[in-house]
């Protein structure tokens, strides 16, 4: 397919970039390592930007690159798929297939809403219920496609109300999204970036850490979106009408019951799920690692005496693309920061040391709330971003941890366009169901964008150091 005169120059001054780069001689402190890994680094971001190449596809061959030419070693490439946060994902995802089975879901959702009274009622119990599944299904276009029946259902009950419906459509996917920082398992850029921390610092964030960061800024974050999201597609008159969600419209959308006493499967689910979750939560008491955790969840899901789904079926729900990409690109960014290419990038930025922290996580902040605009996947945006801010807020005397969680939260907004994030398309287009126009979309991530934001720099400012996680790089303990 012929370029266009834009996407021509845009080539060509990659191109030209990376030529410069390439040739030896003119770079101080740059060996030839250090040159060809930033020539990697550069034509990979190009290609998840501007071309339909699947990103899986371009991150596999700038690992290989990196170790077909020594600058990183086989051993270094395969390690990664074997990461401990890599089996925490693959457990993960069989669990949420063994939830899935059984019909939980459906229970949850008809005894939440079904004490909704009123609409503000409804939408805040609907975000609280989807802040918990975060606990218990691993990626963001999991939770939406557990999500769909419920929303069907309340779009069923609610089809004379044509805005409430409207709005219903764009909380789901809002919520799912923004609530995902609740937990380490919550999306894949959250392992990326787990990775490049320890890789490049030392430091290690657990789960419970990640917990303990993410969670409240999660359940404040979600709320807030849920009442904006309120305000901006329903009237006065809208909201104060009652609401009455029966078990009965509920239960048209579900195979499994979602009233009376639990089945036995429902019943050993429910309790192997409540177990793993208060384990994960309680590492610091008994030590053993999430993922060992999560492995033994996963064994006894799929047993053929205690568990709920087939160990070949939960398996056919690993993304395994998305692990294969994790895997490669935790390699670009080992690459990056050994190679000395990161230190050198951050040499260009402006300020150094000098830098106020606030100054710094404001930037870093914006930046990576505005990503998704030229980085449409979210473990993209975090390869991308969060090794270059690790190594930037070291230099300018910025916690790395803060400044690399503050990066994760802020890319986790992706709601401007329907193809920014698989949960807005996944509801962008909903045959027999009213739901949102590009213009309500845009008309919510005007405001959502600089709430989000200044939340995540408010949370990194003042409450994270209150959590043990400071701001300045001298005052951590």
């Amino acid at each position: 397919m012929p370029l266009s005169l834009r996407q021509t120059v845009c080539l060509s001054a990659v191109l030209g970039l990376c030529v410069l780069l390439a040739l030896p001689g003119g770079h101080t402190g740059l060996d030839g390592d250090a040159r060809f890994t930033l020539v990697v680094f550069i034509l990979a971001t190009y290609t998840w930007i501007a071309t339909s190449v699947d990103d899986t596809y371009v991150a596999l061959g700038a690992g290989l690159a990196l170790t077909a030419t020594g600058v990183i070693s086989s051993e270094t490439l395969f390690a990664t798929l074997g990461d401990e946060t890599v089996w925490l994902l693959i457990c993960a995802f069989v669990l949420a297939a063994a939830v899935s089975k059984t019909g939980l879901a459906g229970r949850a959702a008809a005894w939440l809403v079904g004490g909704a009274g009123t609409v503000r009622q409804l939408t805040h119990l609907t975000t609280a219920g989807l802040v918990v599944t975060a606990f218990a299904v691993p990626a963001t276009s999991g939770r939406a496609a557990l999500a769909l029946p419920v929303f069907l259902a309340l779009a069923k009950a609610l089809a004379d109300r044509k805005r409430l419906v409207v709005m219903l459509a764009l909380l789901f996917p809002t919520v799912i999204l923004l609530s995902a920082v609740a937990t380490l398992i919550g999306a894949g850029a959250h392992l990326i970036t787990v990775g490049v921390l320890w890789e490049q610092t030392g430091e290690q964030l657990s789960f419970v850490t990640w917990l303990i960061l993410g969670l409240p800024l999660a359940v404040v974050s979600s709320h807030l979106a849920a009442e904006l999201v309120l305000l901006t597609t329903t009237r006065r008159a809208d909201r104060t009408g009652p609401v009455r969600i029966t078990t009965a419209q509920i239960q048209e959308h579900s195979d499994a019951p979602v009233s009376g006493p639990l089945t036995p499967p429902e019943a050993r689910c429910l309790l192997l799920l409540g177990t793993v979750v208060l384990l994960w939560c309680s590492e610091p008491l008994h030590g053993v690692s999430p993922a060992v955790v999560a492995l033994i969840g996963a064994v006894v899901a799929a047993s053929p005496a205690l568990g709920t789904v087939g160990l070949k079926d939960g398996l056919r729900t690993v993304p395994w693309p998305l692990l294969l990409f994790m895997a490669a690109t935790m390699a670009m960014g080992i690459a990056l920061s050994e190679s000395g290419a990161a230190d050198w990038l951050v040499g260009w930025v402006p300020g150094g040391a000098s830098t106020p922290p606030w100054l710094f996580l404001a930037g870093v902040v914006v930046i990576s709330t505005a990503a998704h605009l030229a980085l449409q996947s979210r473990s993209a945006r975090s390869s991308v971003l969060v090794p270059l801010v690790v190594a930037a807020a070291m230099s300018a005397g910025v916690n790395p941890v803060a400044a690399a969680f503050a990066s994760t939260a802020a890319a986790g907004f992706c709601h401007t366009l329907p193809a920014s994030a698989k949960p807005v398309a996944l509801f962008a287009d909903l045959p027999g169901t009213p739901t949102y126009t590009p213009r309500d979309l845009l008309r919510l991530s005007a405001l959502l964008a600089p709430l989000t934001a200044a939340l995540v720099l408010l949370f990194a400012l003042a409450v994270w150091p209150l959590l043990g996680v400071p701001a300045h790089l001298e005052t951590q303990p």
